[in-house]
């Protein structure tokens, strides 16, 4: 899709891009700031591309209204995202607490392949998987 994303914009050239700039921007933004650990570096190195050709093809002065509304558009959504978790937390705090209780949950169990990875002799105690209790809610 990145590599489509530039082809258009190329072909669309200078002044009937200019519209559209934001709409490209975004997925090649979020692509940049991504954080998750399993991320592919080719995807990461194709998004700088179309970015460089972008910056080039339009100017740096256009470029960076454009990035910088992106950019905008995407703090505002990300804090009003943390605002309905912290909200949630006071309306629903059963729903919190069973979040939370997951969360933890995986923290163990992160733990405990830390452990078997750096320390193979050691098996750590793994809980009995009880399917249709692991699916029953917490009351």
């Amino acid at each position: 899709i990145f590599k489509f994303l530039g082809a258009i914009s190329v072909d669309l050239g200078k002044d009937k891009i200019k519209p559209y700039l934001p709409t490209i921007l975004t997925p090649l933004y979020r692509e940049l700031n991504s954080t998750y650990a399993e991320q592919d570096p080719t995807v990461k190195n194709l998004s700088q591309e179309i970015i460089e050709l972008l910056r080039k093809l339009v100017g740096l002065e256009v470029f960076s209204l454009a990035f910088s509304s992106v950019q905008k558009q995407a703090n505002q959504k990300r804090a009003m995202r943390k605002k309905q978790r912290a909200l949630q937390t006071v309306a629903n705090p059963d729903i919190a607490a069973r979040r939370k209780m997951k969360r933890h949950k995986n923290k163990i169990e992160t733990r405990k392949r830390k452990i078997e990875f750096l320390r193979p002799m050691y098996k750590a105690k793994r809980p009995r998987s009880h399917a249709l209790k692991d699916l029953a809610m917490v009351e």
